[in-house]
């Protein structure tokens, strides 16, 4: 069946997207206000779209006036630290999902543990094994208040149990225990459940032909 965007209401696109583009990655976005004060929340129209440099994308909806705090936020400063979720601490996050008004440190109310950042001012989150530091390259105001951010990432912290090698700069993935965003108004995916399968050479697919 065709979904032309062009006849269905902001709602009904928004429904689409979440229900088809599955599983998505969660940024548990640290921040802080022209006050100093942390903030914290997840967003799961995330990813990493750049290798060299390396990038993240994030998409933030609205909030009146102007976009959520986590938004305004990094445009002021031009700073922020992704975290990724792990399932231990998934009740946390959906703690800082919760639309607390500004000022409000989301960190506290979860119950979670700054940890001092490295090269940018927010804090990371202790019970997160992956914090990417990041550095605003470009936020693109869109329409109806949303905006993407664009991340250069200047720095990984990582759990020291799930790096295998750091010189080869190998990580244990299975051991991080991620989770993703599903559909719905609840919906979540562990990264337990995995798929093996390398992928194929041009010169095997080539002498795969020729024996057939």
């Amino acid at each position: 069946m065709l979904f032309d965007c062009a006849a269905l209401s902001p709602e009904s696109t928004y429904k689409l997207l979440v229900s088809t583009v599955v599983p998505r990655p969660i940024a548990w976005v640290t921040t802080l206000d022209a006050e100093g004060v942390p903030n914290a929340a997840p967003y799961s129209f995330f990813n990493a779209v750049c290798g060299s440099p390396p990038v993240v994308c994030i998409g933030i909806g609205p909030k009146k006036p102007g976009l959520k705090d986590t938004g305004e936020n990094i445009r002021r400063s031009g700073e922020f630290v992704v975290n990724l979720v792990p399932e231990k601490a998934a009740r946390a996050m959906n703690v800082t999902a919760i639309d607390f008004p500004p000022g409000v440190n989301e960190l506290v109310e979860a119950g979670l543990t700054p940890l001092p950042s490295t090269h940018v001012a927010p804090p990371r989150i202790a019970e997160s094994p992956v914090a990417l530091e990041c550095r605003l390259l470009q936020l693109v105001d869109l329409a109806a208040g949303r905006a993407v951010v664009l991340g250069e990432v200047l720095a990984f912290q990582i759990d020291d149990a799930c790096v295998l090698d750091a010189s080869r700069c190998y990580i244990d993935t299975p051991r991080l225990g991620l989770i993703g965003r599903m559909h719905g108004a609840g919906g979540y995916v562990r990264t337990t459940d995995r798929l093996e399968m390398p992928r194929i050479s041009l010169a095997d697919w080539q002498a795969r032909g020729a024996a057939g």
